[in-house]
């Protein structure tokens, strides 16, 4: 699989199919895998390229951390080593975060963006569900933390009927976490992140999308993202928790379709 060398770290990515580039941008765990739900549909109308993020999966695992503006610019390089002058822009939570980050920085490189339930700011609510995903990783380790992930990110029902897939999923995830110290950073740099006062500065067309049920992240947090974008639009769908992307993805995929089409058509 290709690699694009920046500031010390090979990142990993990989494009499928061909149209209008979508870079896709995953949420805390950094794994392009995350996207794929997204794929196979996508794909046949598109050109859908996902990556790991540095310190993360199949790119370079151990190295110092990222600031959110290296993230920013680790997204460019994907784009660069691909020869995309510019792309839709989607990502999932903290994915999303480095999307708004590379608005900001980048603007003639987003087509549009998409922000699947992500933030401006951290609420108290917030932190503490990532204390007690920090507390699990301190105490107990990687495989406690990956056994308990499932419950932040998938509605119960969802989760006691994929119990096969998500046993195998979590030996993929085992096999590439990231060093402890690297989770730690991220999920402190997410934490610390507010851009209230930034993303009023956002040009690109934007989707906010947001999940009702989502216990980690709450639907308010996405609505007060979207308040402060000028002119985003909130789509939202009832059920499918925070990861709703591998819930109900045809519900996700024909949101997002609907979406380009309405950029990319003059």
């Amino acid at each position: 699989m290709p690699t694009v060398e920046r500031d010390g770290a090979a990142i990993h990515y990989e494009s499928h199919g061909s149209g209008p580039p979508i870079l896709f941008s995953a949420g805390m765990g950094g794994s392009g895998s995350f996207w794929t739900p997204q794929v196979e549909q996508l794909s046949r109308t598109h050109q859908v390229i996902l990556y790991d993020h540095a310190g993360t999966g199949r790119s370079t695992r151990h190295l110092p951390p990222r600031d959110l503006a290296g993230m920013a610019e680790d997204m460019a390089a994907v784009l660069d080593a691909l020869d995309i002058p510019a792309a839709h822009v989607v990502g999932h939570a903290i994915g999303g975060i480095v999307g708004l980050e590379f608005a900001l920085l980048h603007p003639d490189r987003v087509r549009s963006l998409t922000v699947v339930n992500g933030w401006a700011h951290a609420d108290d609510y917030l932190r503490r569900c990532f204390e007690v995903r920090q507390g699990i990783l301190a105490s107990q380790g990687p495989q406690a933390y990956v056994r308990a992930q499932p419950i932040f990110l998938f509605p119960p029902e969802w989760i006691a009927r994929n119990t096969a897939h998500l046993d195998a999923d979590e030996a993929k995830i085992l096999a590439h976490f990231p060093p402890i110290e690297t989770m730690n950073h991220r999920i402190g740099m997410f934490l610390g992140f507010d851009g209230r006062d930034a993303l009023r500065g956002i040009a690109a067309p934007t989707l906010i999308a947001i999940s009702r049920d989502d216990a980690l992240v709450p639907a308010y947090l996405g609505e007060e993202l979207a308040a402060l974008i000028p002119g985003s639009v909130v789509r939202e769908v009832p059920h499918g928790a925070h990861a709703f992307t591998a819930v109900v993805p045809d519900t996700f995929n024909a949101m997002l379709l609907e979406f380009l089409d309405k950029v990319d058509t003059p």
